[in-house]
């Protein structure tokens, strides 16, 4: 189980102080995601200090995959993950990257790659890659009932005056501007829904990399994805005794994506039942591109 979102979740290990400002935090997010090579199949990665101590769910995420990338000759680029996170990660220790070449074939690759702390997996993740090729089209197209981002506020200026570490760090500390089309449920439970739709975009340019920002786009999205469950369940990430974790993750890139222009996720949740909760979205560019499809179960338990 790794820490997914803005709330916290059970007891961990106390983190390293938090700064009291965070100059460049796009920066600072792609510096996490900087590894190290050690051996052909092995990369070394740190984490991003966070309240509570936990390891990012988003951030290992991100981290795994371009752990697995960079195995690959040519220009293959991931078209899905399957993963499982297994337990929580600790912010203090570095991560180990150890990947197996599964499969190069003439189209795909596949690759599995386990993330360690201490000698134990904290996440299992299996990724596919694919050369560029033409094939027959389709796509759900983006509801049209949506205000642009510019007119939906932003998470950075619902936090910014709240007195709170959790709330520093997703705005200090935040490499993404968060817009949530439905009020979002930062502070306080909203009207019983279950979907909603969010703005997200990395608060600077980026690199012309695109296996960058497909792994950056698997970082963002881990801070949203449970949030439909607790909006269907009156909750908010300030709910008293919440605990919410991520379990696995899947996610499907059926287009290019910049995460350094707006994006809108259209998420829902299907079900929750025994201490579970299933998150889905699709996410589309501002003119309507379906870019890329995720869905993940988490751990959320509500007093």
């Amino acid at each position: 189980m790794t820490d997914a979102t803005p709330g916290t979740t059970a007891s961990a290990a106390p983190a390293p102080r938090m700064p009291a400002v965070t100059p460049d935090p796009l920066t600072t997010v792609l510096d996490v995601l900087e590894l190290e090579q050690t051996d052909e199949n092995t990369f070394v990665g740190q984490s991003l200090p966070k309240p509570g101590g936990r390891v990012f769910g988003g951030q290992v995420l991100a981290q795994t995959l371009l752990a697995a990338s960079r195995t690959l000759d040519g220009d293959r680029l991931p078209h899905s993950v399957h993963g499982y996170f297994l337990r929580p990660g600790d912010v203090r220790e570095p991560i180990t990257f150890s990947v197996e070449r599964l499969r190069d074939g003439r189209s795909f690759s596949a690759r599995r790659t386990h993330a360690f702390q201490r000698g134990v997996p904290i996440l299992s993740m299996t990724s596919s890659f694919q050369v560029d090729q033409p094939g027959a089209e389709h796509a759900l197209a983006r509801p049209l009932d949506v205000p642009d981002p510019e007119d939906v506020p932003s998470a950075l200026d619902v936090l910014a005056a709240v007195d709170h570490p959790v709330a520093a760090f997703w705005t200090q500390s935040s490499a993404f501007d968060l817009r949530h089309v439905e009020s979002s449920i930062y502070l306080d439970p909203a009207p019983e829904r279950s979907d909603q739709r969010v703005w997200m975009r990395a608060r600077g340019p980026l690199p012309d990399d695109q296996v960058l920002h497909r792994a950056l786009l698997a970082y963002a999205c881990d801070q949203v994805m449970l949030e439909p469950v607790l909006r269907r369940h009156g909750a908010s990430w300030a709910t008293p005794d919440l605990a919410i974790a991520s379990l696995d993750h899947a996610m499907w890139w059926h287009r290019p994506v910049r995460v350094d222009e707006w994006l809108l996720y259209v998420q829902s949740t299907p079900s929750s039942q025994g201490g579970r909760g299933l998150g889905l979205a699709e996410v589309f560019t501002r003119d309507g591109t379906l870019v890329a499809s995720i869905a993940q179960e988490g751990m959320v338990r509500l007093a």
